[in-house]
């Protein structure tokens, strides 16, 4: 865990010197140096007062670097076209078990001929447009504004049945404990 550069890192973005850290902390000159190179282990209370007086939350000081804020911007994302449909996918952002899609159904296509079935819980945004959502024995028209969720390990199909194209904004989180359903 590598708590002292973050420490130093938000020290530095806010222009803070180490001396002005020790006199608001209380802690001595050396102590943050050494916390900061990571050459001492701070307690629980220590961080609580480093966080306090960084204006930042502790738990934030805990986190590695791969658990923090991830972005993708626009030209970054992946599209996948699916031929015989031509549903656009725009992969938006995934990470730990969570995709966030925005996908283009052209009037009449749907996510295949017949309903299917993967792992995960995927939630549904119409942005725009009117779809069909079938799984099971339970079939919803939705439209702009609606939403809807449901367990992709039961079959399932979504289908635009307006005029325009439909947008959906679906998010599809997928663990190993969903598998034990």
């Amino acid at each position: 865990m590598d708590i002292g550069s973050t420490i130093r890192s938000i020290r530095n973005r806010k222009k803070i010197t180490i001396a002005q850290m020790s006199e608001g902390t209380g802690l001595s000159k050396g102590f943050i140096s050494n916390m900061e190179n990571n050459n001492t282990s701070p307690s629980i209370n220590t961080l609580q007062t480093v966080s306090h007086f960084l204006g930042v939350p502790l738990p934030y000081l805990l986190l590695e670097k791969d658990q923090r804020m991830h972005v993708v911007r626009k030209h970054e994302r992946q599209y996948t076209t699916h031929k015989k449909e031509n549903i656009k996918v725009e992969h938006l952002i995934s990470r730990d078990g969570l995709t966030l899609q925005h996908v283009e159904f052209p009037p009449g296509t749907s996510t295949g001929e017949q309903p299917h079935t993967h792992k995960g819980i995927e939630c549904h945004l119409v942005l725009q447009g009117k779809i069909l959502a079938e799984q099971g024995e339970d079939s919803v028209i939705l439209e702009e504004g609606d939403s809807f969720s449901w367990n992709a390990c039961a079959p399932h199909l979504v289908k635009n049945i307006g005029d325009e194209p439909a947008i959906v904004l679906i998010a599809i989180y997928t663990d190993t404990e969903l598998d034990e359903m």
